[in-house]
């Protein structure tokens, strides 16, 4: 399977080699020289894997891992180390890396260490990701997010195109997945495609697939994800950010369900059902001219909105004790239980991450609990200190979390009704610019 693959090493020579030859593999291949660059990479771009040197000069391999962990980085990390530092090798394991590998890399276990991890990641992602229970079925209660499955219920019996809509992280390919089952197709493969962890010059071949000799590295004939979706289902990931070019090229599929492979000149014919999404806002792009109108709506015969957590906090207390079973069941610590106030904690917080932060929470509670209590004091800092959703109860809070509650309530409705003017937001409040700003950090409220 093909990844997008990010390469961390001072040692230029090391780096390119290890870059020739895992994208000689396969993959897309970025590369960094320092851990400031690695950081700002994976800021921008999101990787399926990074491949990290723990001996980079400045700011060290644990930090970076350290803080790509704290960001939610969601690629797999396999970290390299000088021979005899096994022991700082293994403590990168305990922080979060995936595995390591001693220098000089032996390119043969490292190609069966990258296929492995991949593998590993692509089964987590289609079995058991962001909200599906152990017996496949998706996790709600909210009468929302009821309403939004019964209608991907509908649309699942029928073969036209479906465009899921939704912040990132709120489960759009859970539902995607979900569509697929209940459709007459669910004998057929599912197959999922990032289009913006994939490269500009790789999407087309990744899509449709090219002939040997087409471009440098192309040594022979690959089949694309959508031929390998016949008789079944292609989701199409992050649509909005492919180029022009290939949304020319997909329109033709969907219209025609023919394509010619890159280099190639054979037309191909495809029977595959393409589901797509987005948290992007289409129909804007379609009035800036960076998305094709006749493609919007070739995807949108039938729209589905996942709705946010916070639109959804019925939803909360189900998906954590969902994530909290999958956690003990593959830590091997049953009887892990939250506190209630705990839960009343994660009820409050307004999960800017959606379900894939709550789910990343749930499992730094289940792995940092001392005993089989999961006490609040293990929830991350910004879900104990960050924006909680509005609706709180007068007498539901102690009284110290009531008062932090009101202020953060005020002063996001100022902030909402001027816009994120922050100087006509005082002005509203009564209060100084600056005291004002100082708030605005104190309650952790994000402009």
């Amino acid at each position: 399977m093909m990844a997008s693959i990010l390469i961390v090493d001072d040692d230029e020579s090391l780096q390119r080699a290890l870059r020739d030859r895992v994208r000689h593999w396969g993959h897309d291949v970025a590369t960094a020289g320092s851990g400031e660059e690695c950081l700002a990479l994976a800021e921008k771009r999101g990787f399926d894997l990074i491949i990290l040197d723990l001996g980079l000069p400045g700011l060290s391999g644990l930090d970076v891992l350290d803080r790509l962990k704290s960001a939610d980085c969601s690629a797999e990390i396999i970290v390299l180390t000088a021979d005899g530092s096994v022991a700082t090798a293994v403590e990168a394991v305990k922080r979060g890396a995936e595995d390591f590998l001693t220098k000089p890399a032996d390119f043969d276990l490292l190609e069966r260490l990258i296929d492995r991890t991949l593998e590993r990641r692509n089964l987590s992602r289609l079995n058991a990701t962001l909200a599906v229970d152990q017996s496949g079925a998706v996790v709600c209660g909210a009468p929302l997010m009821q309403q939004v499955l019964d209608t991907a219920s509908r649309a699942a019996k029928a073969e036209t195109t479906v465009l899921l809509t939704g912040e990132s992280g709120t489960g759009k390919q859970v539902m995607a997945e979900y569509i697929h089952r209940e459709s007459p197709r669910a004998g057929g493969p599912f197959v999922y495609v990032n289009c913006v962890a994939i490269s500009d010059e790789l999407i087309e071949s990744t899509l449709f697939g090219h002939e040997k000799g087409a471009f440098t590295g192309a040594v022979s004939r690959k089949i694309g994800r959508l031929e390998l979706a016949t008789g079944g289902t292609a989701f199409l990931d992050e649509i909005g950010d492919i180029s022009a070019n290939l949304q020319t090229k997909l329109l033709h599929f969907l219209e025609a369900g023919d394509f010619e492979r890159v280099g190639g000149n054979q037309t191909v014919r495809v029977d595959c059902r393409v589901l797509a999404a987005t948290n992007r806002d289409l129909l804007a792009d379609v009035a800036a001219g960076r998305f094709r109108e006749d493609l919007y709506y070739r995807l949108n015969v039938i729209t589905l909105r996942v709705p946010p957590l916070r639109e959804r906090r019925e939803d909360i207390p189900l998906l954590a004790e969902t994530f909290l079973a999958r956690a003990c069941a593959d830590m091997k610590r049953p009887g892990l239980v939250f506190e209630p106030r705990a839960l009343e904690i994660m009820k409050r917080y307004s999960w800017p991450g959606n379900v894939r932060q709550l789910k990343n929470a749930v499992e730094r509670m289940a792995v940092l609990a001392p005993d089989e209590k999961l006490a609040p004091s293990l929830l991350p800092p910004e879900v104990l200190s960050g924006p909680t959703t509005p609706e709180v109860e007068d007498g539901e809070l102690p009284y110290k979390e009531a008062v932090v509650a009101y202020k953060r309530r005020l002063v996001l409705g100022a902030l909402v009704k001027t816009a994120g003017n922050q100087t006509k937001a005082a002005e509203t409040l009564g209060l100084q610019r600056s005291y004002l700003n100082r708030l605005i950090k104190d309650l952790g409220i994000e402009m």
